[in-house]
């Protein structure tokens, strides 16, 4: 346990750059079977608060829960990272297209959940073809009264390292420190901290950032 907790706090430290900018998610999931879902996630990015917005994302996907703790996933989508110094200021640092095989496995542990995923990035960038590695490693909590079968709150803490098959081979850092509030079963908001680090890549580098996020689950009806 204590090696877990070095990896997720090895690089949780103070920011180079006293900015605080917004990091904005919504996530839509769609339940066809126990095993087959389909989602949606749209991202805005900005590099001060709700100021300087430079980055925004548009994917969606296939899973196919093979385990209850084993998830593949095949998703695909549109990645933008405007240039520095105002909203979405152009050029465009990057315009890419990303194809990417996921993997996710959990394990429970008492009332603590530990997931970790793998997914490989197929990248077609303005700047040519790159391929990305990544791992995520997180631990997640949930507490609070349990009234309506689950438990309303939970603390999320987790790290990920990228990857690449050329030098320097290491490529960003990013840690992750969240809390959740599940609004019903199905639908929950999470506000976090995020702090990046980017090695030689031509993005927000050391940055710090406000997460907001909204999940929704839908499921098929069945006639």
């Amino acid at each position: 346990m204590s090696s877990i907790l070095l990896i997720l706090t090895n690089n949780v430290c103070f920011s180079q750059n006293a900015s605080l900018g917004s990091w904005n998610i919504f996530n839509v999931k769609f339940n066809v079977n126990e095993k087959w879902s389909v989602f949606g996630e749209a991202q805005l990015r900005s590099l001060r608060f709700y100021d300087d917005f430079h980055y925004h994302e548009y994917k969606g996907g296939v899973n196919f829960k093979a385990h209850p703790n084993m998830t593949f996933t095949i998703g695909a989508g549109d990645y933008d990272t405007y240039k520095e110094g105002g909203n979405f200021v152009k050029p465009k640092n990057n315009d890419e297209f990303r194809l990417w095989p996921q993997i996710t496995l959990t394990q429970a542990m008492k009332n603590i959940k530990i997931e970790q995923r793998y997914r490989a990035e197929f990248r077609f960038t303005s700047n040519g073809y790159k391929n990305r590695f990544r791992y995520r490693l997180g631990i997640s909590y949930p507490f609070g009264k349990n009234e309506k079968g689950y438990k309303p709150y939970q603390v999320n803490v987790s790290n990920e390292l990228f990857f690449t098959d050329k030098e320097p081979y290491f490529e960003r850092n990013r840690a992750l420190v969240s809390v959740g509030y599940k609004v019903s079963k199905y639908a929950a908001l999470q506000l976090g901290y995020l702090h990046q680090f980017d090695y030689k890549i031509n993005d927000e580098t050391g940055r710090d950032f406000l997460q907001i996020g909204l999940y929704t689950e839908l499921f098929k009806i069945n006639k």
